[in-house]
């Protein structure tokens, strides 16, 4: 589980001045530490510094084992909402016959269903680099095969010896 980021609590609280909101939520006003310290005590909980970047900083009188549970809930459930993005990578060579980049294709539209995002790249080898427009040629026809699923992010440009494309799932 992550660490929740340090909060000060109680006598870390080193400020001279205060803002401090009571238990409830109501706005007690700018006080100092110790009299902050001593009205949290007062109402048996602990003073939290809630927003250190004020000035003057916001602290609040609250149970802090409660806030920390809270805060770690949160974060949980942020995560949980999260959706990680993977980029599936699919290489062709320029001398691709047909069947094969049918297979390649089938392969691709398979991580575009999943919401992937595919990089399409094509290797050149030797000579082959003479003859970068049949590479674009093969590349065309393999976005052509996928239109219907997926969609080119980046147009095809050269990276060293290879062509590479981008693509990402359509919106359904």
């Amino acid at each position: 589980m992550k660490t929740i980021k340090k909060t000060e609590i109680n006598e870390e609280i080193r400020d001279a001045e205060v803002r401090l909101i009571g238990p409830n939520g109501e706005q007690i006003g700018i006080v100092s530490s110790k009299e902050a310290q001593l009205a949290a005590n007062e109402a048996r909980l602990d003073l939290v510094k809630i927003a250190p970047q004020a000035n003057p900083p916001v602290v609040k009188i609250m149970d802090y084992g409660k806030y920390r549970y809270e805060q770690a809930k949160m974060e949980k459930e942020a995560r949980k909402k999260q959706k990680v993005i993977q980029v599936k990578e699919i290489r062709l060579g320029m001398n691709i016959e047909e069947n094969d980049l049918n297979t390649k294709a089938r392969q691709a539209i398979r991580f575009l269903d999943s919401d992937d995002r595919l990089k399409v790249s094509l290797r050149f080898r030797g000579r082959q680099m003479m003859h970068r427009e049949q590479g674009m040629e093969v590349i065309n026809r393999f976005t052509e095969m996928i239109k219907d699923y997926g969609e080119l992010d980046r147009q095809p440009n050269y990276e060293g010896r290879q062509l590479v494309a981008f693509y990402s799932p359509v919106k359904k």
